[in-house]
């Protein structure tokens, strides 16, 4: 499923704009952002048929990926919409990304949407794209990716942790157990089997979370360890949560939050 969230406010036929990081697709207007404001979304419909409206602006998509044409590039597609055009990705955010092995895993991708036009793409991000591969999206809309993330469900990353320690990821929950300001869970209840999703903010949260509120939240994933996490992020935990956390999560997983902003994605 794909969804584009462009940066400003409205999208009606035009748009009037405002947002930033994922590529999603649907038929709702949802709210997402690019860790950092969140605003309309936009389907891999709407970005073809509107590439006027839209070049210039940064879009959040999330998507399981189609196609894999090159080391940066990518695209990506809504099937929910029969007929709708792949959306082409470009990787220009100078990190090497590794497309997930499992094609039911999604990314998010944020990006300027612009025309795709391989010479200009060549010498903006000296990419050394073969042009032979891509007449089919000449002209065409594009995402040129400043950043890329898996974006698993909580529950995979409970099951399964080892497939993404260490990695960047955006992730999407409801607000379940908030341990204190800088310490909640993710609800996980789709999965069978999962578990509900450890999250901790490292530094002073920007916003407050409420139990209930459903949330996108961009970290990278580790396994608990009260000392390392003490150390590496300045942890100032009561003595008491941090025994509870200790004495709960010890050596599961635990999602270290760099952004929190709301979230409307269905899961």
């Amino acid at each position: 499923m794909i969804k584009l969230f462009q940066t400003k406010w409205n999208f009606k036929g035009a748009i009037a704009l405002a947002l930033s990081a994922v590529v999603l697709g649907a038929c709702e207007n949802n709210l997402e952002r690019k860790a950092a404001v969140p605003e309309n979304n936009v389907t891999t419909e709407e970005v073809t048929n509107n590439t006027n409206q839209l070049i210039g602006q940064t879009v959040t998509v999330r998507s399981t990926p189609i196609k894999k044409l090159g080391p940066s590039t990518f695209t990506v597609s809504d099937k929910q919409f029969f007929g709708s055009e792949p959306i082409l990705v470009v990787n220009a955010s100078g990190k090497t990304f590794t497309l997930p092995t499992d094609t039911n895993t999604p990314i998010q991708a944020t990006g300027p949407v612009r025309k795709f036009v391989i010479a200009d793409i060549n010498r903006d991000y000296n990419l050394g794209l073969d042009p032979n591969l891509y007449k089919e999206y000449e002209t065409q809309p594009a995402i040129i990716a400043q950043s890329l993330a898996l974006a698993p469900k909580p529950g995979e990353l409970t099951t399964n942790p080892n497939l993404y320690y260490g990695k960047n990821l955006a992730v999407t929950g409801e607000v379940e157990n908030i341990r204190n300001a800088n310490s909640f869970t993710l609800d996980e209840d789709k999965l069978f089997g999962g578990q509900d999703l450890l999250v901790i903010r490292a530094g002073t949260p920007k916003r407050t979370v409420k139990e209930g509120e459903k949330v996108a939240v961009t970290g990278v994933l580790r396994p608990f360890v009260v000392a390392e996490l003490e150390r590496e992020y300045n942890l100032k935990w009561d003595l008491t949560v941090q025994k509870q956390l200790e004495a709960e999560y010890r050596n599961k997983p635990v999602l270290v939050a760099t952004e929190v902003y709301p979230s409307a994605i269905p899961q």
